[in-house]
Formats: C-alpha cells, structure tokens, sequence
C-alpha cells in the first residue's frame, strides 16, 4: 500500500512508527502538513520522497492508493471530502468529526466515492480488547450487562484540542470518543444505544470546553456503556475497561500497573510513555506502547480490508454512531436530564429478544443466589414461583 499522511505532528508519528510493525509492506509516500518546514522534517525523518502544504496535491498524488488523516478534528470533514473527489481510500483518526452532523457528510462522501473509509479508533484494536471482544462474542461472561470505559491524563499535547471551536468539545470529544467506541464492541454494535445521562464540568484549565466527564449510555436491551474521562488526572495515563456479564467479568489495565515498574533518577532519556508527567521516581513504561495501543492490528485490519474490497473492523458508520452518541451526551451535560441519541441512519441488525429463563431451585421455586459459609454449610436464597415470596434454606 502507497500511502500519503495529512498531518506531521504527535499521532501521524505514531501512525508512521505503526505502518511496519506487520505487514512491513506498505509504504508513505508523500506527506502534507500546513507548515512546510514540518512537512520537510517529517519526511526526513522517515524517509518519505515527497512532502507538500497543499492537501489537494498530496491526496491527488500519483503514487498514493490510501490516504491516512492525522489532523485537528475541525479539518477532517475538508480532508475526507478531498480524497473522495481524488477517488482515495481514507482513514481518519478519531473523533470522526466534531459532532455527528459533520461525521454522516463524511460517511456519505466516501459511499458515494465507492471508496474505504476506515475509522482509526486504536484502542479497539489493543490485545487486550481484541482479547475481551472475543471473549464475550464466544458467550464465556454470558449477556453483557454493563461496560465501563475510563480514561484519563493530564491533557493533551497540541493546542487545537483546548480550542473548543476547532476540536468540538474537550475531554468529551477527545476521549470519550474512546470510551464509548470500546462499550460499543463490548455490548455489540447492533444493539442500538438510546439516550444518554451526562456530568461534564470544567474543574481546572481556563477553557471553554469541559476538562472533566462522566456519562452512561442506555442501549435498548438495557445494557449500560459507562465512560469516566479527564484532563486533570496526575499521574500519567489511565486507560481501564471493565464488562460485567451474567456468567463473568472482565477487567483490563492498559497502561498503569501493567507489571511493568522502574525506578530512575532521571538522568538518560526523556520519554517514558505517553502522557507520562515525569522521567524520574517510580515509573511504569509500556513494553511495546505502538502495539498495546493497538496501532499495528487497526492498520493491519484497515490494509487487508482495502485489499480485499471489504469494510473494516471500525469504518466511517462506526465514526457517526460515536459522534451522535456525544452529540447526546454534550445536550444532557447542560440540560442534567437523559436525552435521547439522534441516529437518522441506523443499520443495526435487529436482535431477537430471547426470553431469560430463571433458574429453578425445584418446582416449586426459583434459585436467587447459592453461596458456601465460613462454617462450610450451603446456604440457598429462593422465590417461590407462584407467591414471589423470598426465603432462605
């Protein structure tokens, strides 16, 4: 794959540093950044032939057959429908957009383009969520009942994010994004979610947008999808995911206590990891930080998707689904009430409801709970069928 990058800046770094971590086949041709000079010093760095300050010319380039788009979110809309008009596929960083409106015109550009549009939602594609999707799609915790998403970090690193106008939003938009796309895979991408209950304050920067958030996501099987996302979190960067089911849970740590701990002065090297407030002390790198962000599996996924004519894992609608999501969330920060999710383009599978059995303790009564004492003794707590009353055995 011959590839042309729109942006230079933190996350098309990470991006390139992804593009060989598996395939080690694919190649970045040309890349375009508003300054030149960072164009040039970014393909110096990784050795691109071509670099530009005119997106047309570099998504219309001859020698590119995708275009990857690492900029701020308030370009994304312009960038996506310049590929479309170049005939590219494009995949674009997340959020798709800054609101849900902007993110359908995207989605509509690239169907009627005919061409791929991938969603670069990395953390999907981590191990340990690819690990925890596959899990619960093979029925080892049962129903997924509620999935709860955190992450937080001291702030971003650009200053477009802290501009509400140009990103959409603040830690919301930034990494609720996140939050609610991992829910999404855990609870199933055909349940439909209906509305939203959302906090969001703006406890320490001197912005216009909220630092700080909490919200939860009703789907219509009445699954919960939890997000918690901060800007003023000391310490690093937490990411955290847990998925309570009727037969199991499932809880991951990405990025603290990973098992992974040093201790230095801080003489040596600057970067620890991402978001890492500081070299020195007690520390907790990340072995491979690329790959457990899940960068090399989304650009694995969205290359083979390419090659083989077929949507990726995570694609433009998956980006809509997310932004009218937040779209909902940022309507009931302010009005404090759930407020319904506007989806005019559903393309949920319908589920059929399947009636939960309850599980008898004899004939004559359901089995609540079973539990063992100290003392060894089996203690049961029952209903009985037809009176609902509760007792103990």
């Amino acid at each position: 794959m011959k590839l042309a990058i729109l942006g230079s800046g933190f996350i098309a770094r990470f991006y390139a540093d992804a593009l060989v971590g598996q395939r080690r086949k694919d190649e970045i041709t040309i890349v375009y950044s508003r300054t030149l000079s960072n164009a040039k010093t970014f393909a110096d760095d990784y050795k691109v032939p071509h670099y530009t300050d005119s997106i047309k010319e570099c998504v219309s380039h001859k020698d590119v057959d995708a275009v990857i788009i690492g900029l701020s979110n308030d370009m994304h809309l312009e960038a996506v429908l310049a590929c479309c008009a170049a005939g590219k596929h494009v995949l674009c960083t997340k959020p798709l957009g800054r609101n849900a409106k902007e993110a359908y015109q995207m989605l509509q550009a690239v169907e009627k383009a005919n061409v791929i549009g991938g969603y670069l939602e990395d953390l999907v594609y981590s191990p340990k969520s690819l690990k925890s999707a596959a899990t619960i799609q093979s029925g080892a915790i049962g129903e997924v009942i509620w999935a709860k998403s955190r992450e937080t970090h001291p702030g971003p690193h650009s200053d477009w994010f802290w501009d509400k106008e140009k990103s959409g939003g603040g830690a919301i938009i930034d990494l609720g994004c996140h939050c609610v796309e991992l829910c999404r895979n855990y609870i199933g991408k055909n349940m439909r979610p209906v509305e939203v209950m959302c906090w969001a304050d703006t406890r320490v920067h001197p912005i216009d947008a909220e630092d700080n958030a909490v919200a939860l996501v009703k789907y219509e099987n009445g699954a919960i999808g939890q997000f918690e996302v901060s800007w003023s979190f000391r310490g690093g960067m937490d990411l955290r995911e847990e998925v309570m089911g009727t037969e199991g849970t499932i809880w991951t740590n990405n990025f603290l206590r990973t098992g992974f701990e040093m201790f230095t002065s801080g003489k040596g090297g600057n970067y620890i990891a991402e978001k890492a407030e500081s070299n020195s002390g007690w520390l907790f790198p990340v072995g491979d930080e690329v790959n457990e962000l899940g960068y090399n599996h989304m650009f694995t996924d969205m290359f083979d998707a390419i090659d083989n004519k077929k949507q990726p894992m995570e694609n433009f609608y998956d980006g809509y689904v997310v932004n009218a999501i937040l779209d909902a969330a940022f309507v009931s920060a302010k009005s404090k009430k759930w407020e319904p999710v506007q989806i005019d383009d559903w393309r949920g599978v319908a589920q059929k409801k399947v009636q939960k059995e309850m599980t008898s303790y004899n004939e004559d009564y359901y089995l609540i709970k079973e539990e063992v004492l100290p003392s060894g003794e089996k203690k049961y707590i029952i209903k009985n069928k037809k009176t609902g009353s509760i007792e103990k055995r």
